[in-house]
């Protein structure tokens, strides 16, 4: 084998240089240079533009050839860029256009490049608009290459060269750049894949994360149209599915006067309720775009339209394109997203990513139609379980408030009622059944609704706790409950005897208008856990302007943030309403134990009572005798 160094050759004109071991094969060290830098730079490149210094200036350097032009076409064999250098100079000519040659149609490559020689001087200029170029070099021989870049558009690269040039050697260099150029736009376009699906899984994620956070129909379907806009498309109108049809909930647009055209479509033009009508059970996403559009307010809104930078219709390139996915949620149809599209084609959305997004809109759209279904049956259950008004009375001011604490919205146990009694006075009784849902209502129902048939019959309220409880201990309840009943009699000093009996419920408390605030005393055994249990009353004396607040757990376990219980701060609270009426007593310590909360989910219920008065020594008649002289007047 021969060590010796290897002979180097100077080719004609310093151009280049080769090596040639002995019994080897010649090497050109100065394309394999700058075919090795080329690949370097289409690693690097973001467009295949930025690789044209390195692709023509190597060609140039190859012996004969004169100049170098490239050729970029799209499907409709429209030239859309071209780029020619010269030897001998720096300074390429760039020439932008949208030239419709359908001549070149002739040229447009299959599957692999295609190279081809043919002389400058008999070049068709309707097919190689390189000629203009090109024959700057009289008599030449053009060697050039065709290849595809993608399904939208191909390109060309065409050298002019003279009779010295080695025709093989410039046919592969010219074959071997184009394989540069076609792997780096490869290239180009899967990490452009790739940057989309990650954009598009992050923007899917967001959206899901922003749509799950809302319960409120009207809110969720808002809040699909926002996230969509400008990130998918320019514009998005939603609709909801009703017996009647679609109906339309939300609409936005990058531009504030488009977007008011786009909700006046979406809640009166015919043509978009009988396109989306039409669309019925169809799952894939619709693309419009052209003639289909005809008709439609798309067409004249954004007939030749883009959003310019004021929202101005009238001065964008870009055709409109308008989609439509069916939102389907759980084997059924809950409306449509309608996206408007004004941009690049390269820019809309694949049918994949708005099958995704649709779905993921259709199941919290239909996360929020069941729990407002739910709600709405709930709140309904809940009013049958409560009374549906207070007695009036000229004696007591009464009022009540309820707040829903639970967000699965499982009705709650709590209960309270107001029942006038034969002897003149009036009951009041509020309770708490152990837990929610379907159980915890019946029971809840069962307890409320036999006291008061007790009380209204003139039981007294330790009886009538008792025989509730042999009721619950006979219908194996398997849930206990806890209950205070509080009897307000009139005197004729003008006072209240306040009779109070608990069964293992918080105290009442009484806030006397002079502001002090007391608690009842009150004790006894849960309902519903021993047979035979009964139940010892309290007494004491309300004077005009004293209130009596009967109230559940759920307000005094309201936990804040630092750990204290609203109970804490009650006494206070309640003392800060001095002199209010009844009503503005339970709906303000409701709303400041929501307020005070930071944790605890149970239900509020309070029964407020103040107490009027009477003239001392008036005529109190039993309630039965107050209602017969009534009906007389």
């Amino acid at each position: 084998m021969n060590t010796g160094p290897p002979v180097i050759l100077a080719e004609d004109g310093a151009q280049g240089l080769v090596r040639k071991p002995e019994g080897g094969d010649m090497v050109d060290d100065t394309w394999s240079s700058a075919l090795h830098r080329l690949w370097q730079a289409a690693s690097r490149a973001e467009e295949v533009a930025a690789l044209a210094d390195d692709v023509y200036a190597p060609l140039l350097a190859t012996p004969g050839v004169h100049h170098v032009v490239g050729t970029r076409w799209d499907e409709k064999h429209v030239l859309r860029y071209m780029r020619a250098l010269s030897a001998g100079s720096d300074t390429p000519v760039i020439v932008a256009t949208t030239r419709s040659m359908p001549g070149a149609a002739v040229r447009e490559p299959g599957g692999a490049p295609v190279v081809t020689r043919s002389a400058v001087d008999g070049m068709d200029g309707s097919v190689w608009p390189e000629a203009e170029f090109l024959r700057q070099a009289p008599g030449a021989s053009v060697v050039a290459c065709t290849f595809r870049l993608d399904q939208r558009g191909w390109a060309a690269l065409a050298l002019a060269v003279d009779g010295t040039a080695d025709l093989a050697t410039v046919e592969s260099r010219l074959t071997q750049a184009v394989d540069v150029i076609v792997a780096c736009h490869t290239g180009i376009l899967q990490r452009g894949r790739e940057a989309r699906r990650a954009s598009d899984d992050a923007l899917l994620a967001e959206a899901s994360l922003q749509m799950d956070s809302s319960l409120d129909v009207e809110d969720t379907l808002r809040r699909v149209a926002r996230i969509a806009v400008p990130a998918v498309a320019d514009g998005a109108l939603v609709h909801l599915l009703r017996s009647e049809g679609p109906e339309f909930v939300a609409a936005t647009h990058v531009a504030v006067q488009q977007q008011r055209a786009l909700e006046e479509a979406g809640r009166d033009d015919p043509w978009l309720a009988a396109l989306l009508a039409r669309r019925g059970e169809d799952e894939d996403t619709v693309f419009l775009s052209g003639a289909a559009l005809d008709g439609s307010p798309f067409a004249e809104a954004y007939r030749g339209a883009g959003a310019g930078p004021a929202g101005a219709v009238g001065d964008g390139p870009h055709p409109t394109v308008v989609s439509i996915s069916t939102l389907r949620a759980r084997g059924r149809v809950v409306g449509s997203i309608t996206f408007v599209y004004q941009r690049p084609e390269a820019r809309l959305p694949d049918s994949a990513f708005l099958r995704s997004l649709a779905t993921r809109a259709a199941l919290a759209i239909d996360n929020a139609l069941l729990y407002e279904l739910r709600r709405t049956a709930v709140l309904s259950l809940q009013e049958h379980l409560l009374p549906s008004q207070l007695p009036v009375t000229d004696q007591w001011d009464l009022s009540a408030s309820y707040e829903v604490g639970d967000p699965m919205l499982d009705v709650g146990g709590d209960f309270y009622d107001a029942v006038p009694r034969p002897d003149g006075s009036i009951a009041l009784l509020i309770g708490d059944v152990c837990g929610r849902g379907a159980e915890a209502a019946a029971l809840t129902g069962l307890a409320r609704h036999t006291l008061r048939t007790l009380l209204e019959e003139g039981t007294d309220p330790g009886t009538a706790l008792s025989r509730l409880n042999r009721a619950l201990r006979q219908e194996r309840a398997s849930r206990f409950l806890t209950a205070v009943v509080a009897t307000l009699t009139p005197q004729p000093d003008g006072t209240a005897l306040l009779s109070t009996c608990s069964a293992g419920h918080p105290p009442p408390l009484v806030l006397r208008g002079d502001g002090t605030v007391s608690e009842v005393l009150s004790g006894g055994l849960l309902l519903g856990v021993l047979d035979d249990v009964s139940y010892d009353s309290h007494e004491e004396r309300l004077t005009a302007g004293d209130t009596l607040v009967l109230f559940t757990d759920g307000l005094t376990e309201s936990r804040e943030a630092g750990g204290a219980f609203f109970e804490s701060v009650l006494p206070g609270r309640l003392a800060a309403l001095r002199g209010s009426g009844a009503a503005h007593i339970a709906e303000s310590l409701a709303r400041q134990a929501k307020v005070f909360r930071d944790s605890g989910q149970d239900d509020i219920a309070l029964l407020v009572a103040r107490w009027i008065g009477v003239q001392p020594d008036a005529d109190l008649l039993p309630h039965d005798l107050q209602l017969e002289q009534a009906a007389l007047r």
